[in-house]
């Protein structure tokens, strides 16, 4: 993989960014979107109340919109889209079937069927999908460090934390997503470990997600030292802590549940340490993951058979085999790296910037406009 920069087409291409609500994928998109360097227009949509957190069924189609809601989507089509997740890439689908195909699709993510119909699926490590020609392998998800914000959120919030006992240690909690299992019990454990790595040295200052649940935010209440800081987050808040903290606290404990803040913290070369949540028990979800481990190797290993990963690949497009999201593979990645630790050891020391990819993915981006 190359970073060397490469010539964009002669005419910038009309180009939507068909985003959805979370905000982490959302950067990802903006991040690329910046890499490219010419001007787009963003498309936000707005999900139906049964499609927050449910999933809608994978396909070309805008049925789990709230079209009323949403950015709207209708002629002069553009060229190319940038998209994440599964429910804006369906919309992205349908856009591109109105268009009668005459549309460029890069996907940041798997996606969950119709491999083909997406021009560029760029995939970071956690993602075990199998090899494709339209395909491009990353180390690590798209994030990007807005600098300026971080730095303008810290001069607001520098007097406030001065007098806080060092080191600062920033806490980011995130919540119980996919196969993760987070609740009380959990967070016990989780304070626990923080308690063993830290040595109760310094101030922890906890922030939670909109992913958090009651029942862990009520166990965090109880079972944080009194010296402790515990902000609650709270949809639209302007005085959020979280980007002063990145530019302000001395290290950095994160639930692994959150790729976007082990990465942004990671892109800081912050002394972070990550608190792996546990998985649910679910034969299901055991069944499919031995099946996908069978016939799909994890991201930075190789195939054990190239039969098998042929088998796989073809059950993956014809949606027997669905891809799936292995956090551990994003966790060797960043300690191999030396960018992390995992929680229960030291910090590490202050490490080099993580590896910046977006040429590679700017370069391919390029090459399927021409």
């Amino acid at each position: 993989m190359t970073n060397e920069p490469s010539t964009p087409p002669s005419n910038s291409p009309r180009t939507w960014l068909v985003i959805g609500d979370k905000l982490g994928d959302n950067a990802q998109v903006q991040a690329l979107a910046a890499a490219l360097g010419w001007p787009c227009e963003t498309r936000r949509l707005v999900f139906r109340p049964q499609y927050v957190k449910g999933k809608p069924t994978f396909r070309a189609s805008l049925h789990h919109l709230n079209l009323s809601a949403s950015d709207p989507l209708q002629p002069p089509w553009p060229e190319l889209i940038l998209t994440i997740g599964r429910r804006p890439s369906m919309a992205a689908l349908w856009i591109k079937e109105q268009a009668q195909g005459r549309v460029k699709i890069v996907l940041i993510g798997r996606p969950r069927r119709l491999w083909e119909r997406f021009d560029l699926v760029v995939a970071s490590s956690q993602y075990r999908v199998p090899d494709r020609p339209n395909l491009l392998r990353l180390s690590l998800p798209l994030l990007q460090v807005d600098e300026a914000a971080i730095a303008s959120a810290a001069a607001a919030w520098t007097e406030r934390l001065a007098p806080l006992p060092r080191p600062l240690t920033a806490v980011l909690v995130g919540g119980p997503t996919g196969p993760f299992l987070f609740d009380a019990a959990v967070t016990r454990d989780f304070l626990t470990a923080i308690e063993r790595t830290t040595g109760g040295a310094g101030t922890l200052f906890v922030t939670t997600s909109r992913r958090t649940p009651a029942d862990v935010i009520a166990a965090l209440e109880q079972h944080l030292p009194s010296t402790a800081v515990l902000y609650h987050w709270c949809e639209g808040d302007t005085d959020n802590p979280y980007k002063a903290l990145l530019g302000l606290a001395d290290q950095f404990v994160v639930t692994g549940d959150s790729a976007s803040m082990l990465v942004e913290v990671a892109r800081l070369s912050k002394p972070l340490a990550i608190f792996p949540l546990p998985e649910r028990s679910s034969f299901s979800l055991a069944w499919r993951r031995r099946l996908s481990e069978l016939l799909q190797p994890p991201a930075d290993r190789q195939p054990r058979s190239k039969v098998l990963a042929t088998i796989g690949g073809w059950l993956f497009d014809r949606g027997v085999v669905l891809s799936s999201r292995e956090f551990e593979v994003l966790y060797r990645v960043l300690t191999e790296r030396g960018l992390a630790t995992m929680l229960g050891n030291p910090f590490p020391r202050r490490s080099d910037s993580a590896l910046n990819e977006l040429p590679a993915v700017v370069a391919r981006i390029h090459s399927i406009l021409t």
